[in-house]
């Protein structure tokens, strides 16, 4: 039996069964929220409710380094807009943090948010200093004349909030009375039910505050480290609240993990409808995140690919050529230089080349030190192993000035590909036969000739 996520939440199904409805869902319709300004440009999210059109799902990451380090700041703001960031976090946690935030916005193209933790007066600060968003974490500012200050800048400034809680920071020690007992009976067939009835009630206090100051410029999360939590978390919170959901799995660990535990979770809301924004967050260098976070959404079809997209085969016996160093080459080289979302496939035998490179605008595969390159379904190379990847190169670049002149069209395909003889012009296997043929006349003529006895 297989989990397949639908608008509901998740429905069983059996995986050889007709399904009734496709596993991508429609994305669900929330309030829309707008941040940034003419210079910086504006990024809409969610949408769907009260006559807008919903936005794209937008990729957001965080700086690593100290926001007071004003250079370094920005230099790293640039580093993740330039790998297609839509939204970037900045940490504040002192005033020197909130004081350098109006030099840092006046020298980066992207929306800035200050995460505000503890104390409400960066906040406060934050807003001041031209910031285009507030994160509070409900889990730690929770003094409500406080909270009530914060709005009222905000809704002056017209800057949005997000209301962030996560796991590690909600959990309290005593009884959250009489609605979250609610809660708890609610989801008391859920083994992650006390958590996700701490969350819903957290969050329905908090807002309470917001809407009694007629404030609905509002993002919600609701983060944890375990995938099927933050699932459930996320799904339910959607049946409850009609804001825009910036999803995320927190504090995640490495990328070579984090990637698998974010995109199953992510994944799957977004699949079923749920997610405006997110953020994959790793241990690692935030370009990760933001490329990944990308590729999430480009390979769901919520994001229009900017930039090759690039296959590759699983290396195996057959390959005859170092497939692993070029698509790495490829990638390194064709990232840079094409910037049309023309499908690019790099194959290292000719078992599944030829009909990858059907499929492909331009691609590849290789043979015996050899690689043929085709474009749309039309030869145009036979090089040696050394030139694949200058060649493979030039060939992207001519296709792609086709493309904008009118002369091409991404995604064309033309099925007339013949593989080639496996011991042809790309195998090996002509010199094999050779010997193996070498061999068995020399094992004839070593044979002597006998006569059976009558």
């Amino acid at each position: 039996m297989s989990q397949v996520c639908t608008g509901e939440g998740f429905s069983t199904r059996n995986i050889g069964g007709a399904y009734n409805r496709l596993l991508m869902q429609p994305r669900r319709p929330t309030r829309q929220v707008t941040l940034g300004d003419d210079r910086v440009g504006r990024v809409r999210i969610g949408g769907g409710l009260f006559g807008t059109t919903p936005a794209p799902v937008s990729v957001q990451t965080m700086t690593t380094g100290y926001t007071h380090e004003i250079d370094k700041c920005v230099a790293e703001i640039n580093r993740l807009t330039a790998a297609g960031a839509d939204v970037v976090r900045v940490a504040v946690p002192e005033k020197k943090d909130t004081d350098a935030l109006r030099h840092i916005i006046a020298q980066v193209r992207v929306p800035i948010v200050a995460d505000v933790h503890f104390h409400f007066k960066r906040a406060l600060e934050a807003v001041e200093a031209g910031v285009h968003k507030i994160r509070l974490n409900p889990g730690n500012i929770q003094d409500r004349a406080q909270v009530i200050e914060v709005i009222r800048a905000c809704k002056e400034r017209g800057v949005p909030i997000r209301v962030g809680v996560n796991e590690g920071s909600i959990i309290e020690r005593k009884d959250k009375q009489k609605r979250l007992k609610e809660l708890g009976a609610f989801f008391h067939d859920n083994k992650r039910g006390y958590l996700l009835a701490i969350m819903i009630a957290k969050l329905e206090e908090y807002l309470d505050i917001f809407y009694e100051q007629d404030f609905y410029d509002i993002v919600i999360s609701a983060k944890s480290m375990d995938v099927p939590t933050v699932v459930d978390a996320y799904s339910e919170i959607s049946k409850r609240f009609d804001h825009p959901l910036h999803l995320g799995v927190t504090h995640a660990g490495p990328k070579e993990t984090g990637c698998i535990r974010s995109v199953v979770a992510l994944g799957a809301l977004l699949a079923g409808g749920v997610g405006d924004t997110l953020r994959i967050s790793y241990a690692s260098d935030s370009v990760y995140e933001v490329e990944d976070g990308l590729e999430l959404l480009y390979s769901l079809g919520l994001r229009e690919r900017k930039g090759a997209e690039l296959i590759a085969c699983p290396t195996c016996g057959r390959i005859q050529v170092d497939l692993i160093a070029l698509v790495q080459e490829v990638r390194r080289t064709v990232q840079s230089k094409v910037d049309l979302p023309m499908k690019l496939a790099v194959m290292g035998c000719i078992v599944n080349g030829p009909g990858e490179a059907e499929g492909a605008d331009v691609a590849v595969f290789a043979g015996d030190r050899r690689g043929i390159i085709y474009v749309q379904g039309e030869k145009v190379a036979n090089v040696p192993e050394e030139e694949i990847l200058g060649k493979l190169l030039e060939e992207c670049l001519k296709f792609q000035e086709k493309v904008r002149r009118g002369e091409a069209k991404l995604g064309d395909k033309k099925v007339e590909i013949i593989p080639p003889d496996p011991i042809g012009e790309l195998g090996s296997g002509w010199e094999k036969i050779a010997q193996q043929q070498s061999q068995e006349k020399g094992k004839q003529q070593a044979t002597p000739l006998t006569v059976g006895k009558s």
